[in-house]
């Protein structure tokens, strides 16, 4: 499989998946980052650098590893993906072709695995499933994590079509946030105490 770059026009506002994450989490979030214009100053969290630090070395490490265990025949690694029908794009650490042809995003996180599948992980595999869909014209019914502090712990995501018809749902919300609209605020005030926004936000 080769790489593809699809096309991408720089005058249009692309969606990245972590944006759909942090709206799904709390919708008045993107509305005070991206309306407002307040930074959430994200480079000051450990964690979101270290993990980018963990992306640039399995780059290197792991150039040429085809991962039997899940039928992989070939593999392209950081790639900048686009979907210029919903306006979304991203970058997915490596995309596999399986042996049945389908195509498979596998992405790396600095994360346990606690035999949890979290829904920020898997609404981010099913938007570059979206994505890939598109631009290669191949089926994704599935995707992967790798666990990086359990011992690069592979888990198998399933993507269905049910999730991919939820996550575009959800962009079309977003969309409606960005050009101006109030949402509600989450319902769980959890979310709340370490939300850099919670200062200011309209209760």
């Amino acid at each position: 499989m080769k790489s593809f770059q699809n096309f991408f026009n720089e005058f249009d506002y692309y969606i990245t998946p972590s944006e759909i994450i942090e709206f799904l989490y709390c919708k008045r979030f993107i509305y005070y980052m991206k309306c407002a214009g307040i930074s959430q100053k994200e480079e000051q969290r450990y964690k979101v650098q270290k993990g980018r630090d963990i992306h640039k070395l399995r780059e290197i490490q792991n150039k040429n590893y085809l991962r039997k265990s899940i039928n992989s025949v070939n593999k392209v690694i950081d790639i900048n993906l686009i979907s210029n029908v919903f306006m979304i794009r991203g970058k997915v650490d490596e995309i596999h072709t399986l042996v049945n042809g389908e195509l498979a995003p596998l992405d790396y996180k600095f994360a346990i695995y606690d035999e949890k599948i979290y829904s920020t992980y898997k609404n981010q595999l099913i938007l570059y499933g979206i994505m890939i869909e598109e631009i290669y014209q191949k089926s994704v019914k599935k995707g992967f994590l790798v666990y990086c502090r359990n011992g690069s712990k592979l888990v198998e995501i399933e993507i269905n079509e049910k999730d991919k018809k939820n996550i575009k749902n959800h962009i079309d919300e977003y969309k409606k946030v960005i050009k101006g609209y109030y949402p509600k605020g989450t319902k769980s005030k959890s979310k709340c105490l370490d939300c850099c926004y919670k200062n200011i936000c309209i209760k």
